[in-house]
């Protein structure tokens, strides 16, 4: 390992995260007198007086390896969550330093889940870093870190770390250097965020709160300034418009550059994205239909908010509408299915993602095949018209026990330790651990997690890392074998 290039790393970090508190300090002064002000500017200044040592003494140690590379993908987002919950601890709005370290966690693992009580009760300087922590984090805060690294320090396998394993399987490279491949996607991430503001703000929402939701919906994350979520507006403009950018957000980013060069073969080839339509298509359909035969709205709220909510959860977003748990049963058994399916990969969305759902489809449909009808039978899994390796499969295959299995020992824990019900604990860690914010009992719609012991919020905050990182980055590190390589 190269201790020094990560300490430059992580220096880099903490002054992007310094720079980042500027626009939160520009917000409070417009607003004025709600008392964040100091708050913001001392913890901007804590985070370059620590980062801007280790950027500087540090910064000709360019050489890193794949253990140098997961360990800053671990630890660099534990590092930014804590700097990030001084404005909160300063100010005293969330005066506990695990509460605040699970919100800030929360916001730039793009989960959501929050342990406010009265959200509009925090300044507005504060609720807008509370909500840039999603813009920052859901193409990746170490992604827009890499820009800001010397060339030939390693920012590929940063990349890598903290990238989804799915991202592997096509092996497509759209831009011959990793680092410009990044700057694209920013810029693309950044003009949906551009045009969500401007549409909401159209439809006569305020600048603030455009802001605020556009970088919830975008990196399909979850945080609102206010305690009803999108449902404090009651306007199917507004719900129209973050259904769209919400399944947007669920796009492979790659294809968007390649829409924008006209290169429609791509899309139309993507296996993935495909059958993403497909999903959304099967999930907002029986929802709609069910909340409408059985009277629960018209047909048209129906369609809206079956719709809304559909999206909300199997893009990992957590926007909600409507208090979803009064629905039918058979709705909300929809609504906690789609919990374990996620998007794309390659956007900003975490979960299982559908591209693992498609390799272990056809791989089971070709074991069948060989089994049972055609035992002679060579039968491949293709993706985008292409045959893929069976390491790949065993990727996918193994992904999904992982996630699983962690569902399940997870709710276990949660149980032992904050003797809760077993559907809000289950519910708990499928809605940490896949990054969706609000889940189903206790931490439902209408509720939040400040109820959960600190030894609960630490456990599920570290959920949430490994969901964001898509697991094997996270959990590679408690390996020996690992280090010892």
């Amino acid at each position: 390992m190269n201790p020094r290039a990560i300490a430059h790393v992580m220096g880099t970090l903490l002054l992007v995260t310094a720079g980042a508190l500027v626009p939160p300090i520009i917000c409070s002064l417009l607003y004025g007198g709600e008392g964040d002000l100091t708050a913001l500017l001392l913890s901007a200044i804590m985070a370059a007086a620590a980062g801007y040592p280790l950027w500087f003494f540090f910064r000709g140690s360019h050489e890193l390896d794949i253990k140098d590379a997961f360990a800053i993908a671990a630890f660099g987002w534990g590092l930014i969550s804590a700097v990030s919950a001084l404005p909160f601890m300063i100010h005293g709005s969330i005066p506990s330093f695990t509460d605040a370290f699970f919100e800030m966690m929360s916001g730039y693992t793009t989960t959501g889940a929050t342990i406010l009580t009265d959200i509009e009760a925090v300044p507005h300087g504060l609720l807008f870093w509370r909500s840039e922590t999603h813009l920052l984090g859901g193409m990746g805060f170490l992604t827009l870190t890499i820009i800001f690294l010397p060339h030939g320090m390693g920012g590929l396998r940063i990349f890598r770390a903290e990238s989804s394993p799915g991202q592997t399987i096509t092996k497509e490279r759209f831009l011959a250097r990793n680092r410009d491949a990044i700057t694209v996607l920013w810029i693309i991430y950044l003009g949906l965020n551009a045009a969500q503001v401007g549409l909401m703000c159209a439809g006569g929402m305020s600048l603030f709160d455009s802001l605020c939701h556009a970088f919830g919906t975008v990196s399909t994350s979850g945080y609102s300034p206010y305690n009803a979520s999108i449902g404090h507006y009651d306007n199917a403009y507004f719900d129209w418009i973050i259904i769209l950018f919400m399944f947007l957000g669920g796009v492979t980013f790659m294809l968007f550059y390649h829409a924008a060069r006209r290169e429609w073969r791509v899309l139309r080839s993507n296996t993935e994205f495909k059958w993403y339509v497909g999903f959304v298509s099967v999930f907002c359909g029986a929802t709609v239909l069910i909340l409408w035969l059985q009277g629960t709205y018209g047909f048209w709220n129906s369609l809206r908010h079956g719709t809304f909510q559909v999206m909300s959860l199997l893009t990992t977003t957590g926007f909600t509408t409507q208090n979803y748990e009064l629905w039918p049963q058979a709705a909300q058994m929809f609504l906690f299915s789609v919990c374990f399916v996620g998007a794309c990969a390659g956007s900003t969305t975490s979960g299982i993602k559908v591209i693992h759902y498609v390799i272990i489809w056809k791989f089971m449909v070709g074991a069948i095949k060989r089994i049972f009808l055609q035992p002679l039978a060579v039968v491949s899994v293709r993706i985008n018209s292409r045959p893929i390796d069976q390491s790949i499969i065993d990727l996918a295959v193994c992904y999904f026990i992982v996630n699983i299995f962690l569902v399940l020992g997870g709710g276990c824990f949660m149980v032992l330790v904050d003797d809760m019900d077993y559907l809000t604990a289950m519910s708990s860690v499928i809605a940490a651990l896949m990054n969706i914010g609000p889940g189903f009992g206790a931490v439902g719609p209408s509720e939040n997690y400040a109820f959960i012991s600190d030894i609960g919020k630490w456990f599920l905050a570290w959920n949430m890392l490994v969901g964001r990182l898509e697991m094997f980055s996270a959990l590679v590190i408690f390996f020996p074998s690992f280090w010892r390589k």
